[in-house]
């Protein structure tokens, strides 16, 4: 916990095989796997997929640039889908299908999450 975040750093595989670790906030709200701002997957060359539609929290809907890329997830290799928005990483909850996840609310507090 960082801030009142709940946060969790996953490391991305680039196509030039260099890694990159990422802080991301885990966003219940979100029901995608990851959004990062356009500036990061611009700076990591992820892959261009499609535009896609997205439902916003104030309801309005806009269309967002999609991108595909490889990160570890429990030290394994996961294909997954990046939004290109917004200022800060996020982690919906399209990642943690089968998972269960622990925050402890405290400045420092520990975030795990676990398969079932």
């Amino acid at each position: 916990m960082t801030n009142r975040h709940a946060t969790v750093a996953l490391t991305f595989l680039l196509p030039n095989s260099s890694t990159v670790p990422i802080e991301f906030v885990i966003d219940t709200g979100f029901t995608g796997e990851l959004c990062l701002p356009l500036e990061a997957v611009s700076l990591m060359g992820l892959t261009f997929r499609h535009d896609t539609f997205a439902n916003l929290a104030d309801n309005s809907e806009v269309t967002l640039p999609l991108y595909e890329a490889v990160v570890l997830w429990d030290g394994i290799e996961r294909d997954v889908l990046v939004i290109a928005t917004g200022r800060r990483p996020l982690l919906g909850t399209a990642l943690l299908d089968e998972q269960e996840l622990v925050i402890h609310f405290t400045e420092g507090g520990l975030v795990t999450i676990d398969e079932l």
